[in-house]
């Protein structure tokens, strides 16, 4: 009887064992991200972390970027580029480091040059490094990457590149309510970092309402208003430090074939209306997406984008900002080695 009991204590105990073994090297359970809360930023990926979830590596830097570590100075001979954004330019849990869209910035931009003639000179991009600055979270929107920017500043970085989504046009104001409250968020790793404890946290635990985030995700008066005041500030801030400004906003996998809502269609006006007051290159990818073959299998769900979709991103962007990093050089008649 007690051989018995022992031997299924054995089993029982082995089976956890491979268990907890299979969810922390396959699916990178028990060693989440973390988040912190911010005041004026709302919350930022705590820094300094690396992880792998669903097989997908993740690394945040010491400035809460999804980016490898970096010097605050721009180093010599660097084109250093920020990209600001939420969940699509972080790429989250579905997206490996080196498939993020900064990522592969990196390497397009690596691979490119730029050859203008103008009044004959020759105006070339030829850096020995190239850097895309990830400075991203879940959930962020505008007065989130705004707060980011106030913060941290640009790091030098020649361009800024603004990565929103339609739904951050409606975006509420920066709060760190969910940190620590919400499945999502988390702010401490799961006990004695188990892939047990996390799986019954996440998946099995009941998640808490949060009454003061539901209050405040009912916010009140024009938001596209207040959203596009702080793309107003954000572009401010890349002119007063001599940035180059791009703002691109990928679509709802559900507006493609012209099925945006009405208040939708109304928010994207403004923001045209609004980008061509201030002068801002705008790209809009909605159209460009609905112009593709197979436009639907650019996603991973129903708003983030897949690699497929990342690479076409990419492409666009990194064209876009070629364009206005000549157009930088030029005005300045010097090469672009030394803006």
């Amino acid at each position: 009887m007690k051989m018995g009991l022992v031997i299924t204590f054995a089993v029982v105990v082995g089976a956890i064992i491979v268990v907890e073994s299979l969810l922390r090297s396959l699916y990178g359970f028990g060693n989440p991200l973390i988040y912190v809360g911010d005041e004026k930023i709302g919350y930022l990926l705590a820094p300094n972390q690396n992880t792998r979830r669903n097989g997908k590596r993740i690394e945040i830097n010491q400035y809460s970027m999804r980016s490898p570590q970096i010097q605050k100075e721009l180093p010599s001979s660097t084109l250093r580029v920020l990209l600001l954004g939420d969940s699509i330019a972080n790429g989250g849990w579905w997206t490996d480091q080196k498939e993020t869209i900064s990522s592969l910035m990196i390497q397009s931009l690596a691979n490119t040059s730029i050859n203008s003639f103008s009044d004959e000179t020759v105006y070339t991009l030829d850096f020995k490094n190239i850097e895309v600055l990830n400075a991203s979270a879940n959930s962020w929107g505008p007065r989130n990457e705004l707060a980011y920017l106030q913060r941290f500043g640009t790091f030098s970085a020649q361009a800024l590149v603004l990565l929103i989504n339609t739904d951050d046009l409606f975006a509420t104001k920066p709060t760190s309510l969910p940190v620590g409250r919400d499945k999502n968020y988390a702010d401490k790793k799961p006990f004695l970092n188990l892939g047990l404890i996390e799986v019954y946290q996440r998946y099995i635990e009941k998640q808490k309402p949060i009454p003061e985030l539901e209050k405040m995700q009912t916010e009140t008066g024009d938001r596209v208003g207040v959203n596009l005041e702080a793309i107003r500030n954000i572009q401010a801030y890349a002119n007063q430090h001599k940035a180059k400004f791009l703002l691109a906003m990928t679509p709802l996998k559900r507006e493609l074939g012209k099925n945006s809502r009405d208040y939708e269609i109304t928010a994207r006006r403004r923001l045209r209306e609004f980008t061509e007051a201030q002068g801002i290159t705008y790209i809009d990818f909605l159209p460009l997406f609905e112009a593709s073959q197979n436009p639907k299998d650019l996603y991973h769900d129903h708003i983030h984008m897949n690699l497929q979709g990342n690479k076409f991103v990419n492409a666009i962007i990194t064209e876009n900002l070629l364009k206005s990093l000549q157009e930088k050089s030029a005005d300045t008649n010097t090469p672009a080695t030394s803006f």
